[in-house]
């Protein structure tokens, strides 16, 4: 499956927001990865479906909505309707899981689950059938610019095995400090979608960004 590079718009410059999503386009973004916080299960607050259905209008590249917020159940719907192509939510967040991975896919969205750095892949073990993502988190949740957790590859190449094994076709995406200098290695340990904040829109040239890491991850 090929490299997906998903630049996330929670390190852009939303006064320049149609500039910066159409610069990580032109540079050929496959996915745009949008941080959902509630200041709950995360320190901070970020944006809900209104802001996404407006940054639905300015892009046709898929939304992949990462929704770190309690209750998740209660608002995929709202963020379906928003436009998100992909809804992934926290193992962590709501007490039924698998319950939430079908009826997102009933909505017509790709199902995605994302894993905190303390949570063990172990814990996909009966729901693995049901994941059209699954979300490594090499950094904690909450805050874009942190280092990348070392730990994080090993995790990577477990849920790979686990991937391999019994759902081919699901992704796997990586989110949390990932740059030039290991942008090869989490794709080495099985990652086939990247998340890249302030990697890409820290940088003067986005589009140009984007092209180099994606050179860097297929290589």
């Amino acid at each position: 499956m090929p490299v997906k590079i998903a630049p996330s718009l929670l390190s852009a410059d939303f006064a320049h927001i149609a500039d910066q999503i159409a610069a990580v386009e032109a540079g050929g973004a496959d996915y745009l990865h949008l941080d959902v916080m509630d200041g709950r299960f995360v320190p901070n607050i970020t944006w809900g479906p209104k802001i996404i259905g407006d940054l639905r209008k300015l892009s046709k590249l898929t939304f992949d909505a990462h929704l770190m917020i309690v209750e998740p159940e209660r608002y995929v719907d709202d963020f379906r309707s928003a436009g998100a192509d992909i809804i992934t939510f926290h193992y962590e967040a709501t007490n039924h899981a698998q319950r939430l991975l079908t009826h997102i896919r009933s909505l017509g969205a790709k199902a995605g689950i994302a894993l905190c750095p303390q949570t063990p892949v172990a814990m996909l073990q009966d729901i693995i059938e049901d994941c059209d993502l699954v979300l490594i988190m090499s950094v904690n949740p909450g805050f874009g610019g942190q280092r990348f957790i070392p730990r994080s590859f090993e995790k990577l190449r477990e849920a790979r095995e686990l991937i391999a094994g019994r759902n081919p076709p699901c992704i796997l995406e990586v989110d949390g400090g990932v740059g030039t200098e290991n942008i090869r290695g989490v794709v080495d340990a099985g990652a086939n979608a990247i998340v890249m904040g302030s990697s890409i829109f820290g940088t003067t040239d986005p589009a140009a960004t984007v092209r180099v890491m994606r050179r860097l991850a297929t290589e």
